[in-house]
């Protein structure tokens, strides 16, 4: 479990931590938890969001076990940077780092040379295996780096793939159950070895 490091004693310099993984393996989940632990620590906080993620709420990020948190939801990076310089901020955390432009790599980076402690969490890939958005970046930048797992449907392993049950060439396709499943490698690339029930 991630203990936040008592770095703000001795700088006044920032840091980014990034909590990465596939669908439904707890990432928005692990932001709510730090975010409300720096609100019981009396720190001050904005939480933001792409405005494209309305799947459950346009006004709080929800997790998928029903948790919410009041954020604002923006267009791009640079709305996070203009909204935080309006006033005193401890502490920004970001959901859904996948969606925004390559400009959030910037702004956290800026955001965290002003002192304040950036949370960003996000998908690390896309459906068909590969790098996601802008989070490669991200997670090259970040002081700290959490990838956290769900289990595969399949299998009951460890996964880390979010496997699109649907037709679509789309990077971007928002969905829940429905639409991704989360697969471990052996099951999201077919390598199971196992005999096939034959067909009756």
């Amino acid at each position: 479990m991630f203990v936040e490091p008592n770095m703000k004693s001795r700088s006044n310099v920032g840091w980014i931590e990034v909590v990465c993984g596939c669908m439904f393996s707890g990432k928005t989940e692990e932001l709510i938890r730090r975010i409300t632990r720096a609100k019981i620590a009396k720190q001050s906080i904005m939480m933001f969001k792409p405005i494209i993620d309305n799947r459950y709420h346009s006004k709080h990020i929800v997790s998928h076990d029903a948790n919410a948190i009041y954020s604002q939801a923006v267009n791009n990076a640079q709305e996070i940077w203009e909204e935080v310089r309006k006033q005193k901020v401890d502490v920004v955390g970001i959901d859904e780092g996948q969606f925004f432009d390559e400009g959030i790599v910037d702004v956290c980076n800026e955001l965290a040379n002003s002192g304040i402690r950036v949370i960003v969490a996000g998908l690390d890939m896309d459906y068909r295996g590969k790098p996601f958005g802008p989070m490669p970046n991200l997670l090259a930048v970040a002081e700290f780096v959490t990838k956290v797992h769900a289990i595969c449907v399949k299998s009951g392993e460890l996964a880390n793939y979010s496997y699109r049950k649907i037709n679509s060439d789309e990077t971007v396709v928002l969905g829940e159950t429905e639409i991704y499943e989360a697969r471990s490698r052996r099951f999201f690339y077919d390598l199971d070895e196992s005999p096939k029930e034959e067909k009756k």
